[in-house]
């Protein structure tokens, strides 16, 4: 027998995430009753996956469950906010319970990990494609933009990027690597990425700008650096790489992975120069995982050097809309 809308949401999200305090109202009633807390200002993002688009035919709904969430606690990360509530809307071209029990799994793990309540949302039949909208806070005047950089200011990135687009290479089959806990790494780099909430609400009052990478570290770094009426410059050896990358498909091919492959969901952040000996302490690398890899520019555009050459790489980034 086939599960009807209000079985959907009853047996598989009306439990989603952590019980909040600040929810009055949550899921179950035509729109959900929230407390904001006092001197404190709401973030909200909104991304969508669609089948064929965001992931490919075929791939595991627990990490649709969860790539849906963390690509918008990813950018809750990039605002320095402390995530909260989430709404979830959900086109499905059938209400299969096996890939209801498995999506809604990935999606109440990690709004379990970073205390995310699921307060409402809405179920339909479609093509598949999962629309999450996630809500938090930051105090009034402290959240992170991309329009803060100034030249001079120190360029990081978190992670290690180019892992998720080889992931996802993988999934596609247009990637082999011969050692199965590597391959497996880097699936999992596109499956289940990690959101950095906890390094965005650490750069509060430290970083002078900060984005969140999805769509190519250089083009996102460029969009960063334009926002803030700069350029970049990146350092081409100090791209990081991970060591499964750098097996699966060497050090050119990963840096170029790195640069402009999408889907890594890390942050790309600035420091200024008078911050940097605060930021180095109470942000150490050890526990957040961060590479400086550039400067800020007074010059327009963005360039990744390589012994003293300029690089021709495209910055344009990943666009749904470009010519095909």
């Amino acid at each position: 027998m086939s599960l009807s809308e209000f079985d959907v949401i009853s047996r598989f999200f009306s439990r989603c995430g952590v019980p909040r305090s600040d929810v009055a109202l949550g899921v179950g009633d035509d729109g959900a009753v929230l407390e904001c807390p006092p001197g404190a200002q709401l973030i909200a993002a909104i991304d969508s996956l669609v089948e064929a688009v965001h992931f490919p035919k075929g791939s595991p709904a627990r990490s649709i469950g969860h790539r849906a969430l963390a690509v918008n606690l990813s950018d809750l990360a990039a605002m320095g906010a402390q995530p909260a509530w989430a709404l979830l809307a959900l086109a499905l071209p059938a209400a299969e319970e096996t890939w209801l029990g498995e999506f809604s799994a990935g999606l109440d793990a990690l709004a379990r990990e970073h205390g995310v309540a699921l307060v409402g949302g809405d179920t339909t039949g479609g093509s598949l494609c999962v629309t999450v909208q996630v809500l938090g806070f930051v105090p009034r005047g402290s959240a992170l933009t991309r329009s803060g950089g100034r030249p001079g200011d120190v360029v990081f990135v978190s992670g290690t990027p180019g892992d998720s687009a080889a992931g996802l290479l993988l999934e596609q089959s247009q990637l082999t690597v011969d050692d199965p806990a590597q391959a497996q790494w880097l699936l999992d780099r596109f499956r289940y990425p990690t959101p950095r909430v906890s390094l965005g609400l650490a750069l509060r009052g430290l970083a002078s700008a900060c984005i969140d990478v999805s769509d190519g570290l250089l083009g996102d770094c460029g969009r960063l650096a334009h926002a803030s009426g700069c350029g970049v410059q990146l350092d081409y050896a100090t791209i990081p790489l991970s060591p499964a990358l750098r097996a699966a498909v060497g050090e050119e091919r990963g840096r170029r992975l790195a640069l402009t492959g999408g889907e890594d969901y890390e942050l790309c952040f600035t420091v200024p120069e008078s911050r940097l000996a605060q930021f180095l302490e109470a942000v150490p690398a050890a526990e957040f995982g961060w590479t400086r890899i550039g400067a800020l520019s007074a010059a327009p555009g963005a360039a990744v050097q390589r012994g003293g050459a300029v690089m021709e790489i495209s910055a344009r980034g990943f666009d749904h809309f470009s010519a095909k």
